[in-house]
């Protein structure tokens, strides 16, 4: 009986500590859902969600940097590692690596999870599928964020999750 009640014991640490292999998937919606949350009957979050909603769509989605001034100010602090502040900055590292596709309607290709507005903020919440470090025949998903702070409807300031690259391995002798 005892050992059998350490064997259980036992297995209920190992199952209890061994990390986990399955996951819920995040999941986003898109079109006029995810057009939807990027609303508020507040009018001054409205119109910040509205700015971050055409950032989402017409810059990101749609790489249509050249109506960058109209949602984004010229001073635009970037806390992405990756891209210097300013809105010039800012438009020269996106339109370096992609081309302007038709403005659409709704968000297409971008799933929404959440859109948070508080005071001059507004946060995007979005699914990401990236390898499994602990297989990399999968997938999973987890959320990435993008975060602005407005000035007078337009992206100010810019927080995100992203980090540098790993660095390349050395080179062989």
């Amino acid at each position: 009986m005892k050992t059998q009640l350490a064997l259980l014991i036992s297995l209920a640490i190992l199952t209890a500590c061994s990390p986990a292999i399955s996951q819920e998937p995040v999941v986003g919606v898109t079109g006029a859902e995810a057009d939807a949350l990027f609303a508020s009957k507040d009018p001054k979050l409205n119109v910040n969600k509205q700015a971050a909603y055409h950032i989402m769509k017409d810059l990101l989605e749609a790489n249509h940097w050249e109506l960058a001034d109209k949602w984004i100010t010229p001073e635009y602090h970037q806390h992405n590692p990756m891209v210097v502040s300013g809105r010039d900055p800012v438009v020269k590292f996106f339109t370096s690596f992609t081309k302007p596709s038709d403005i659409p309607e709704h968000l297409t290709k971008t799933k929404i999870v959440a859109v948070v507005a508080e005071g001059d903020l507004v946060i995007v919440v979005t699914p990401r599928e990236l390898t499994n470090p602990r297989d990399p025949s999968k997938k999973y998903t987890t959320s990435w964020f993008d975060m602005w702070r407005f000035k007078d409807g337009k992206a100010d300031e810019h927080w995100d999750g992203a980090t540098l690259p790993a660095p390349p391995p050395p080179k062989a002798n």
